[in-house]
């Protein structure tokens, strides 16, 4: 049996209506745009860190990630604690690391008491890690700080690569224990 006219137009409406309902802006679904900081919250907290390497020949500190400037940054305050180095070798190191959004990606900036400044790149290549890479420069070595958590211990390392050069050799690493 084939529907009147009248029927026809009568789904023809529902269907404009339905339609033109479920275009205005209350019913659509919207998702939430996926924060950039989330790949990097398995940082936050004070660590302890057990380092060794050319630069931390087995030195104990510490470094705490938190957010700072109402969640706009992502700081990193570190400090060694005790090295043992060679005689009259100051291993005395501090340094601040800021992670923020610039351009819809994650960047960074280092400093340390020693005048260095690094600026760098961010990555999450996979969940409990971050990768953070500087720009190639034909006046020095490019360098990468990887973050790994690995269920209750980070690793990190802090890796130099020359200029003209493919191969990364690794300057300092660390395990870290989260402080509670």
């Amino acid at each position: 049996m084939r529907p009147s006219l009248s029927a026809a137009r009568v789904v023809t409406v529902f269907l404009l209506l339905a339609a033109t309902i479920c275009a205005l802006p209350a019913c659509a679904q919207t998702q939430p745009e996926p924060s950039p900081w989330k790949p990097l919250e398995f940082l936050l907290g004070t660590w302890e860190a057990h380092a060794s390497g050319a630069a931390g020949a087995d030195s104990i500190g510490s470094y705490t990630f938190g957010y700072e400037l109402k969640n706009h940054v992502l700081a990193r305050h570190s400090k060694a604690g005790s090295c043992k180095g060679p005689a009259n070798f100051n291993c005395s190191h501090s340094d601040l690391f800021y992670v923020y959004e610039e351009d819809s990606g994650l960047k960074a900036i280092y400093f340390d008491n020693e005048g260095h400044v690094i600026h760098y790149v961010v990555s999450s290549p996979q969940p409990g890690t971050a990768v953070f890479l500087s720009n190639a420069s034909a006046a020095g070595p490019r360098f990468r700080l990887t973050y790994v958590l690995h269920g209750s211990v980070m690793e990190g390392t802090f890796e130099l690569q020359m200029p003209g050069q493919s191969a990364w050799h690794p300057y300092l690493t660390w395990t870290g224990q989260k402080q509670l």
